[in-house]
């Protein structure tokens, strides 16, 4: 009986972790929109105290019917793809050899390195695609004593 259970339980551990796991198949559609980013490193070097944190990752759709870009998330809340209350990517379809931009914005009122990745997900070859913002921001200034 023991050995049953046992059998049992590895069989439902096998099966629970198989359905766990993401796949990343690319689309097997050979007419289908992909996204090919000009670069998919930004680096914004060293940069003050609170300067301007936005960036735009230029792409071009290199496949053979419309893209559509789904969504833009940053890995935390200091990474934004909202700017000015509106969505940081394009809201249209891009047609085949079209280029649009990304605009990412990273919060430089925390001082030091930093190296965030942002998910794009799209209809593309590949569902998803990760682009990465890195740099450091300087400490924020003192104030002069006098």
């Amino acid at each position: 009986m023991k050995k049953i259970t046992a059998i049992l339980a590895l069989f439902m551990m096998f099966a629970i972790s198989g359905n766990a796991q993401e796949s990343v198949v690319p689309n097997t559609d050979p007419n289908a929109p992909e996204i090919k980013f000009e670069n998919e490193t930004i680096d914004f070097g060293t940069i003050d105290y609170d300067a301007n944190g936005v960036r735009e990752f230029k792409f071009k759709n290199v496949g053979k019917s419309p893209l559509t870009i789904t969504s833009v998330q940053g890995e935390c809340g200091c990474t934004s793809t909202t700017i000015d209350g509106k969505p940081g990517w394009p809201q249209e379809p891009i047609l085949p050899g079209k280029t649009g931009v990304i605009k990412v914005k990273y919060d430089t009122k925390r001082a030091g390195r930093f190296e965030k990745n942002v998910t794009v997900t799209s209809n593309g070859k590949f569902a998803t695609v990760k682009v990465k913002i890195k740099g450091e921001v300087k400490p924020a200034p003192t104030p002069d004593a006098k």
